[in-house]
């Protein structure tokens, strides 16, 4: 079984958000798991172009290091993605990534994984990214094991070390949920009404989509 974890604070080595990265790691691999940590701000990721390829041809043509992370990322059994709160939203690293993998969502990439979010801010309000990582995750056809963890770094150390704490047992359930195939049934619920819902953006554009509607009808998610 593989984790792997996004990080994309540019503070790196310095960042609070990745204390509580190593400690979910850290869970995940006492629960048997291997893991790996990717380091966005380490790779070259070129802005989205909204050229829609991806959508046609399954892949994205610009020549960076974008399908090699996107490979590491559909191999694996879950993910944890993170970000710090910056200016209430993702850091720039994440949202050129997010925005590169539109695709995660058409095709449902991360269907019958599992995923956990991250987030620390200076001021606690961890809510509304938390909500973006989640989003991202359960739009892309992932299960989340739980709303995700949260730190406000200005509440000082002892809410650290509590965050740390959580975020630790949280990369054990993450595992632990793959392992049994947890089912998350709210979750099933609404996964089944975007597919039926989809289905009719994707059948409206198979010309133009070409690769998204020939996974569609290998999935067996829409009829020809």
């Amino acid at each position: 079984m593989k984790i792997v974890a996004i990080q994309s604070s540019p503070k790196k080595k310095n960042s609070n958000t990745l204390k509580l990265i190593e400690a979910a790691l850290e869970g995940a691999r006492e629960a048997g798991a291997e893991t790996e940590l990717i380091d966005l701000t380490k790779f070259n990721l070129n802005f989205c172009k909204g050229c829609v390829t991806c959508y046609r041809d399954g892949t994205c043509h610009q020549k960076d290091d974008y399908n090699a992370l996107k490979e590491k990322i559909v191999a694996a059994d879950g993910i944890i993605i993170t970000s710090p709160n910056y200016i209430d939203n993702v850091t720039a690293q994440l949202k050129v990534f997010l925005d590169r993998s539109a695709n995660f969502i058409h095709e449902q990439l991360l269907d019958g994984k599992y995923g956990l979010s991250l987030t620390t801010s200076g001021s606690g309000n961890d809510d509304f990214v938390l909500g973006i990582l989640n989003h991202f995750i359960t739009a892309s056809g992932g299960m989340l094991t739980g709303k995700g963890v949260g730190c406000g770094i200005g509440q000082g150390p002892a809410a650290l070390e509590a965050s740390v704490k959580k975020a630790h047992a949280a990369g054990k359930e993450l595992v632990s949920a793959i392992k049994s195939k947890k089912v998350y049934p709210d979750q099933v619920a609404a996964h089944k009404a975007w597919k039926e819902h989809f289905a009719m953006t994707v059948t409206h554009n198979k010309d133009n989509w070409k690769h998204n509607y020939e996974y569609w009808l290998e999935k067996g998610w829409l009829k020809a």
